[in-house]
């Protein structure tokens, strides 16, 4: 049976995962954002050797406290997305879509999921009983990841990782995000702001604003995980972006 911990930091409310395929068993750690003494606690209780460190990809809330695992396991593998290497120096080699990871008995397909990072990496981990998601700063519930942060891409290529990548598993299937609350690939695709317009279940908006001190058109003002706002909003070229609610003012 899969095995699960997570431990959320209080300032940036950035997940850290823990998932083994049972007591006595084989773990990886999913990102190390910290705090890691919860991870560190289920280790002991449940006999755990941790095997592998994969990183989602390199922003410092998912790295904060990478220096303190390799120094608790020393010579543990640390692996990130080729494109996103040289900015994690912890980290012992790479991992891409296509090449499956052992874990004991877990099964990591990593899924090349870019947008908010060039090389960002969700995970599908199953146990041959039950699978999830891990999907990083991709898709959050009720919400999706910004192309805004360092080493962004495209909306198009956010989308495309929802849309045509994680939201094409089984509904029932959990998602565990890079912030905040799980929630599941059915509930994503019904109750997801951003999704709903991108499935037509929803109208986009057509609400004059300025994002980003530019004008712009506002598609979509969303919650977000943080208790403030993520925006969609079209340049007048027909570009599509997806910014901070923060930078978008709207009429005054």
């Amino acid at each position: 049976m899969m095995l699960l911990e997570r431990s959320m930091s209080a300032g940036y409310l950035a997940n850290t995962y823990l998932v083994a395929d049972g007591e006595d068993g084989s773990a990886v750690m999913i990102d190390a954002g910290g705090p890691l003494a919860p991870l560190l606690e289920a280790i002991d209780r449940a006999r755990l050797t941790l095997t592998t460190v994969v990183l989602t990809h390199h922003h410092h809330d998912h790295v904060a406290a990478l220096d303190e695992v390799v120094a608790r396991f020393p010579g543990v593998p640390v692996l990130i997305h080729p494109a996103e290497r040289r900015f994690v120096p912890q980290a012992t080699g790479t991992l891409d879509e296509g090449e499956a990871l052992s874990v004991g008995g877990l099964r990591i397909d990593p899924l090349h999921t870019p947008g908010h990072t060039s090389g960002m990496l969700s995970l599908l981990v199953s146990d041959g009983h039950e699978q999830a998601l891990f999907t990083g700063d991709t898709l959050f519930k009720g919400s999706v990841g910004g192309v805004r942060a360092p080493d962004h891409t495209t909306y198009a290529d956010l989308k495309a990782s929802i849309m045509d990548k994680l939201l094409t598993f089984p509904p029932e299937t959990p998602i565990h995000p890079g912030h905040t609350d799980p929630t599941t690939v059915g509930a994503e695709l019904e109750s997801n702001p951003f999704v709903r317009v991108w499935r037509g279940l929803d109208p986009e908006g057509a609400t004059p604003c300025i994002a980003l001190g530019r004008p712009a058109t506002l598609i979509l003002l969303g919650d977000d995980y943080d208790g403030g706002h993520k925006a969609w909003v079209r340049w007048p070229d027909g570009a599509d972006d997806i910014v901070p609610g923060s930078r978008v003012v709207v009429g005054g």
